[in-house]
């Protein structure tokens, strides 16, 4: 399973770098460069994590995607997440090839650090959760969970998601990049909603959590 895992992550780094550089038609893009190196190494840390603290967790980690949804309208919501996720990475990739967007470097640098922030919030509720699987579903076993950052919103997770998918386009030197980030944070709410709503029916103690919890994303906002 671990040689899955990182073979697993290395293919989605390949994939992410081969949009990147074949999209802005060069190497010399300093801003990917940065962003994989980031996203690579803490990836990679908590990977290794799950390996050597959780393996449940990682195993249901690594089911995920569309096909391993089993409602129909999941597989919908997974599908446009994917499209969405992937064009994020073109439409940055050729803004930097036909020059439509001047990022300064400062706002570069502070989204790489939204990146490493949004990844440790996704650390953080590993830490908190063995349940966090990819796919909506409730283990026999599974309950509800209030501490760490649980005891702050009840999504944690995708509010780490979108922390990233907010700083990556400037990071990468777009703000043209963050046109495809409307659409799928459009899908993640309607993710986090459905989720929510299957967790009520299905996990008990889920509705007393969320009348003890009321924030969803950000504390004191929504």
């Amino acid at each position: 399973m671990n040689t899955k895992a990182w073979l697993g992550l290395c293919g989605l780094i390949g994939v992410l770098g081969l949009l990147l550089f074949v999209a802005a038609g060069s190497l010399a893009y300093w801003q990917a460069w940065v962003w994989l190196i980031l996203f690579s190494l803490s990836t990679g840390a908590i990977t290794r994590d799950l390996m050597t603290r959780d393996p449940a967790l990682l195993a249901r980690r690594m089911r995920a995607g569309p096909s391993a949804e089993t409602e129909p309208r999941q597989q919908v919501i997974q599908s446009l997440a994917t499209v969405a996720f992937l064009a994020i990475f073109l439409v940055s990739a050729f803004d930097h090839r036909f020059g439509w967007s001047e990022v300064p470097l400062v706002a570069v640098v502070v989204r790489d650090l939204l990146l490493v922030v949004g990844l440790l919030i996704v650390f953080l509720v590993f830490r908190a959760n063995t349940f966090a699987a990819a796919t909506i579903d409730v283990d026999n076993a599974q309950r509800v969970i209030a501490t760490g950052p649980y005891a702050l919103v009840r999504h944690p997770m995708y509010s780490g998601a979108l922390l990233i998918l907010l700083g990556t386009p400037p990071a990468l030197g777009s703000w043209w990049g963050l046109l495809p980030v409307v659409l799928l944070a459009a899908v993640i709410i309607w993710r986090l909603l459905d989720e929510g709503a299957v967790l009520t029916r299905r996990l008990p103690g889920y509705a007393a959590y969320r009348r003890s919890v009321r924030w969803r994303l950000v504390p004191g906002i929504v």
